[in-house]
């Protein structure tokens, strides 16, 4: 059989190395990149948008996120009520307030609204 099929002569392995610490550079480098590219800037933006809740009060121009504008004429722990235009108010959960804006936009958009109208 041999003239057909050469033996298999096991040759001794090389020495397996070890990865160390070079072999794990990469991998971290990874998730280090990962943190700074996603979960920092999402952890920055929630503190952000906690920081406004906290600060939120009777007569801040808000924009909700489905994008009205209002100002907020009464709040709770849950819910926010905003005037919208005049004598026009929503309830929204307090969650949905993304923008506080300066002061003075809604009093400028509802003036362009009612001078349209006329």
């Amino acid at each position: 059989m041999s003239f057909f099929i050469s033996d298999a002569l096991a040759e001794a392995a090389p020495a397996a190395s070890q990865p160390g610490i070079e072999g794990m550079l990469f991998p971290l480098g990874i998730l280090v990149f990962f943190y700074f590219l996603f979960l920092r800037p999402q952890a920055k933006r929630t503190k952000e948008k906690k920081e406004m809740m906290a600060t939120l009060k009777k007569g801040t121009e808000v924009v909700t996120s489905g994008g009205i504008l209002g100002k907020v004429v009464d709040l709770d722990d849950n819910f926010v009520k905003i005037e919208i235009c005049d004598n026009t108010f929503i309830q929204v959960q307090r969650q949905s307030v993304e923008n506080m804006m300066p002061k003075g936009t809604y009093k400028a958009v509802t003036k362009k609204i009612s001078i349209t109208k006329e």
